[in-house]
Formats: C-alpha cells, structure tokens, sequence
C-alpha cells in the first residue's frame, strides 16, 4: 500500500511541475525553474525500480523571452526610423535647395539596398564563425533561420529570436553607410552611390562588424579553458578586449573616415568658399535631429539585446549625454560667435548621441555627462578648427561629428568603464561576476587600437573602392549638372515648386 501511494504522491508533482513549467514557457528560464521539471521527469522511472539507476535528464535550450523579443522589435524599429525619415532630413535640410530631394533618394535608396544585400549575404559575413575578419557563407539567404532559431545575449541562458536580432542589425549597417552621403553631398553621381556603397559594404562594414562584435555567446565560458577556446573563434577586436556597446567603431568612425576619404577624392563643390552654401530649411534639420535622438534609443538601449537594466542605463545615458552635448554646443559657440545658432544645438545633440554609443551600457551617469558636455564642446572644434586645417570639403560634417565624436567616446569609455568611476566593468563569464582590478590605461590603450584599426581599415577600404568606382563609372557628375542641382539634373524631379 505504500509502495503504491507513494507512486501517486509521484505522479501529482510530475502534473503540478509541469502545469508550473507550462505557465512559464514564456519566460526566460532559469537554473531554478528548470530544476523541478528535470527532476520530475526522471522521478517516475526512479520509484517504477529502485535497481535502474535514472538517465541524466537533457538541459532545455533556452527559450526566448517574449518582453525580450518585443523591446528588440520596437528598437528596431526605432533604428530604421533614424535612417528614413530621421538622417534623410537631417542631412536634407542642410543641403541647398536644388539638392534636397537628391539627397533624401540618396539615404533612402541606400537603406533599401543595403537591407537587401544584408539578407543576402551580409548577416552571413558579419555573424557566423569564420575567422579573425569574415563570417562564413553558411547563412546565405538567412539559410537554416526559422522562427524558432535563437541568437544569443549577454546573459548566460537568454536568448532572442535570430530573425529580430538580423533586422536589427541590418538597420545598424543600413543607417551606417547612409551617414557616408553627407561627406560628398551636392556633387557625387546616384550610381557612384550606389556602387560604392555595395562595395565598402561588403569590405569595411562587414569584417569590421565580424572584428568587434561577433562571438559565441556568454554560454559557452564555462571553464577558463573554453573560454578560452570560445573567445578564439570570436571577431579580431572582441578578442582584444575592445568595448563598443552600440558602434563608436563599427558605425560612427567607420563611416566617418570613408566620408572624409570620400570628400577628398570627389573634390569639394563648385564655389566651395566663395558662393553662399548655407543649409536651405534649418526646420528641416531640427525634425530630423530629434528623429534622430528619438530613435537613437533603440539603436543604444535596443543594443543591450534584452529589456533590463543595462538597457535602462544605455537609455538614461543617451538621454543626459545627448542633453548635455546640446547644451555645451550651444554655450561654447555663444561665447566664441556671439549668438547660439539652431544648427548648432542640432549639430551639438547628434555629437552626443555618437560619442556615448560606445559607452552606454558601460558607464554610469556621471561618466555619460561628462562625455557629452566634451563631445558638444570637440565636435565644435572639429567641424571649425579640424575642417580648415584638414582642407576636404566635407558637406555636412560627417567626420567633424561622427569621426570626432566616434574616437572621443571610444577612448572615453575606456576611462568611464572603470567601476571606481560608476562603470559597469568587464564581466568574466567564467566566474559569473564583475572582473577585479580594472585597468582603465590599459583599457584605454585596447580602445584606442580598436580606433586605429578602424581607421586604417576603413580608410583603405574606402580608397579603393572610390577608386574602382571612378574608373567604371566616375564619381563627379559635369560641373554644369552641379551647378544646375542634382533634383533635376540626376532625378528628373524637384523637392519644391514654386
């Protein structure tokens, strides 16, 4: 008799283990909840004989979280709504009128494009094994992706759905190689666009993706010897140790030095220094910058890849440093010009948003002000005093901002990490806590290397492919083409009409 009620009292924790687990499939699983259901299933066979020993139950794949998958889909969102309409005005309310609608087809066709190819074949380059540099071609065509395939996070047993972690970043390289456009606007051929774009795609901002931010996932550090073991397979930068939360390197000083390369060997713009070239509809540009701030949390706080608080830090830091960068913008050139401009709050809050891209996840609050009230005071420095002594005809300032901002809250992040100074740290996987003894010089210096790569990468990359381009198709449109506007001219269209 009590042989077989024990067997019952077995069979009603089985059901109410498994009604427990059912009701909590949603959620993210933990080593706590799997526990009891482990233990339940291998409970019956352990009372049916006391001679067989149970067979050792397999651990559950982790299942995404709905609130996970539901924040990277809003931020995502978020992130294309920066590229189209947010740069796209941004960038068209500083050009001259005859440019506007050439400039809004510019970004807006590089998105679609860009997204295109990333499905193709560019998530594969960027995010599967490989070494050093690329990817693998094994995810051609997203090939093996279902809707329950997962992509890992930062915290061990969590995961998202890999489809909304490819189109999350797929907008990170779209917005990435439209930020480009600004550097040569009003004078550069739509089809020179267009192929440079598919070509420093597929050679800068794909290895420079793979370098920084490709790994396995926190799951595999386990010991210090597959740490080891997993961190080999991982991107040439992540190896190093380099930090860059949301792309101060992959996105911002990427871009920029291709812009600045760019700008040099498209020439600067017919009149450049003698003919007023004044943005047409500031109104333009302030819409677009606050689109801009706007989806920049998505692009920051979606980059914690799960709704917690790191993504809460990475939100409140793009937020203050952005206000900050602003401000400072505004009062720095108010003392030097006499008169705070519209332009340069705008021009002062999108320098914020670069430079705390990199560090938002790592710093604290203290660390985010103070990297946007520099960012707001340099990136002044560098779209005035930089941009004489470099002498490019760089359009809208796309190194004077993202260059500059970029390298500043690269090498800051490395100071702001430090937990001494409200930072997050490094996390060891192996231990499962905060790494000891932070080493802020020799952060730095890690940062800075994860700077000069990106520089001499990109900027090489961007070279020749300019290169290829003039010599297939020519970069230049005739100079009485730029001077009757690229609108009419190159689209057959006009952004106004009188």
């Amino acid at each position: 008799m009590k042989k077989y009620l024990a067997i019952l009292l077995t069979a009603l924790t089985v059901g109410i283990a498994g009604g427990a687990s059912s009701a909590w499939a949603d959620d993210k699983p933990t080593a706590e909840a799997a526990a009891p259901a482990a233990a339940a299933a291998v409970a019956p066979a352990a009372a049916a004989t006391a001679e067989a020993a149970p067979a050792p139950a397999a651990t559950p794949a982790p299942v995404p979280n709905r609130g996970d998958n539901a924040w990277l889909m809003v931020a995502t969102a978020f992130v294309i709504l920066m590229s189209i309409p947010g740069l796209a005005l941004f960038y068209g309310g500083l050009v001259r009128a005859k440019n506007m609608l050439a400039v809004l087809m510019q970004v807006f066709v590089i998105f679609s494009v860009i997204s295109v190819l990333w499905a193709v074949y560019g998530y594969s380059v960027a995010f599967t094994e490989g070494n050093a540099f690329f990817g693998s071609l094994d995810k051609l065509f997203l090939k093996g992706i279902t809707p329950d395939s997962a992509a890992a996070t930062f915290s061990k047993g969590v995961v998202v759905s890999e489809f909304i972690f490819v189109a999350f970043q797929g907008a990170f390289a779209a917005i990435t190689c439209g930020l480009i456009v600004g550097a040569f606007a009003e004078r550069i051929r739509f089809s020179a666009v267009l192929l440079f774009m598919v070509l420093w795609f597929s050679f800068s901002y794909l290895p420079m993706t793979h370098m920084v931010w490709y790994w396995t996932g926190p799951d595999a550090y386990t010991t210090a010897e597959a740490a080891e073991k997993a961190t080999a397979t991982a991107g040439y930068l992540f190896q190093k140790g380099a930090l860059d939360f949301a792309g101060g390197t992959v996105v911002h000083i990427n871009a920029a030095i291709a812009g600045l390369v760019g700008a040099y060997m498209v020439g600067k713009r017919v009149g450049y220094g003698k003919d007023s070239m004044a943005p047409h509809s500031l109104t333009m540009t302030m819409i677009g910058a606050s689109l801009l701030w706007f989806g920049w949390f998505g692009f920051n706080a979606g980059s914690a890849l799960e709704a917690n608080g790191t993504a809460a830090l990475a939100f409140v830091n793009t937020w203050l440093a952005t206000a900050m960068a602003a401000t400072a913008w505004m009062v720095a050139e108010w003392l030097v010009k006499g008169k705070p401009s519209m332009l340069g709050a705008a021009s002062g809050a999108v320098s914020g948003l670069v430079a705390i891209t990199p560090a938002a996840g790592f710093v604290g609050v203290v660390g985010a002000l103070v990297i946007g009230g520099l960012a707001g005071v340099i990136c002044l420095w560098g779209v005035n005093g930089l941009k004489k002594m470099l002498g490019a005809d760089d359009s809208l300032d796309v190194f004077g901002v993202h260059g500059v901002g970029g390298i500043l809250g690269a090498l800051l992040t490395g100071v702001f990490a430090a937990p001494s100074l409200g930072g997050s740290g490094i996390y060891d996987y192996v231990a499962n806590k905060v790494a000891d003894n932070y080493d802020i010089m020799g952060q730095v210096m890690i940062q800075a290397t994860g700077v000069g790569v990106t520089l001499l990468w990109s900027g090489t990359v961007a070279f020749v492919c300019y290169k290829i381009v003039d010599i297939f198709i020519g970069l230049r449109v005739p100079e009485d083409e730029e001077r009757e506007g690229l609108d009419i001219t190159s689209h057959g269209e006009s952004a106004y009409h009188n």
